[in-house]
């Protein structure tokens, strides 16, 4: 009996695929009847690394053994989402349509949708009071919003917004066109990880450190990638603001305490001529984050929609990108 071939991770296929899984969720999304009827492969994720953390995340014990723990976790859900995605890949490849396929399993793995939707509501809450506004933002954003104003929840809502189109958006798609599925399957379960255990709190400074760091070396690329987006989409209606984006970057990117979240954070606050960063309250802890940008201070539920806008330029710009690497390469 003949064996399946190798998976052939042949760019021009995932090139197709990407744009396929780009187009397709923007519009569509991950249904909702879905959803409700087989999860959503992030909660799978959550719900096996949470077994893994009862189990073996130990922080009054050795540090370094729990660290070592923390770290063969996350090669563990690497080899297991490998062992499911890979085999899958060598089957789909003998489809006549399999770049479809591919982009359909691939849909509830990017987030562009969903990002806009909840963004834009904090915009609309904000048009109804200050209270709505709080609200809306904590659903997206890990800091104490009880006691933000106006400019502050605006700000709270262009961050998220800025480094999640990294880390929702571009950074999966990266992997899905570099490797197909498998990539950006086991992105996702390390940005998952990250966002679960990936925090300098006591309970998982040891066990998260590995999560942490992976996390970080996976997202080097997208985050990168996802400040000149930004940049390169401002110059299709306001040029200037391309290149104080891009000074923006090269003064700022690196004074922020992540060596991702700098890039497109301060791409965004160069083109829109604003300041992102700043202090800010994590669990009663005053973070004192460095400025991004030199433009407004006070923002307000505007500012947020032409985030929205410039958000919605560089998702165009990342998808024309991709057809005429599809078409060329």
């Amino acid at each position: 009996m003949d064996l399946l071939p190798l998976p052939a991770f042949d760019l021009t296929h995932t090139f197709l695929v990407t744009f396929l899984a780009l187009a397709i969720e923007r519009v569509v999304g991950y249904p909702k009847w879905l959803h409700q009827r087989l999860g959503h492969p992030v909660e799978w994720y959550g719900s096996l690394l949470n077994r893994f953390d009862l189990k073996f995340n130990t922080p009054d014990k050795s540090p370094g053994w729990n660290r070592l723990k923390g770290f063969f976790t996350m090669i563990a859900l690497i080899l297991l989402v490998l062992l499911i995605t890979l085999p899958l890949t060598w089957v789909l490849q003998n489809f006549e349509y399999s770049a479809i396929i591919e982009a359909l399993l691939a849909v509830p793995l990017l987030a562009q949708k969903e990002l806009k939707r909840f963004v834009a509501r904090v915009a609309d809450a904000l048009d109804v009071s200050i209270v709505e506004g709080r609200q809306a933002v904590s659903h997206i954003v890990g800091r104490n919003t009880s006691n933000l104003n106006v400019s502050d929840v605006s700000r709270a809502a262009i961050e998220s917004l800025a480094e999640n189109t990294s880390d929702g958006i571009i950074a999966p798609a990266f992997w899905l066109a570099i490797f197909g599925l498998p990539g950006i399957a086991v992105y996702k379960v390390i940005n998952t990880a990250d966002s679960m255990i990936g925090y300098k709190s006591d309970k998982h400074l040891t066990f998260g450190w590995a999560a942490a760091r992976i996390d970080d070396l996976v997202n080097l690329v997208g985050s990168r990638l996802t400040g000149l987006l930004f940049a390169g989409a401002a110059s299709l209606t306001n040029p200037p603001a391309t290149a104080r984006s891009l000074a923006t970057i090269w003064h700022d990117a690196k004074k922020h305490t992540s060596p991702n979240a700098g890039w497109p954070e301060a791409a965004v606050a160069g083109v829109l001529d604003i300041r992102l960063g700043g202090p800010r309250s994590y669990a009663g802890n005053i973070v004192d984050l460095p400025w991004m940008g030199d433009g407004r201070e006070e923002l307000e539920a505007d500012d947020i929609r032409r985030a929205l806008k410039l958000y919605n330029q560089a998702l165009i710009l990342l998808m024309i990108i991709l057809f005429f690497c599809w078409l060329f390469v």
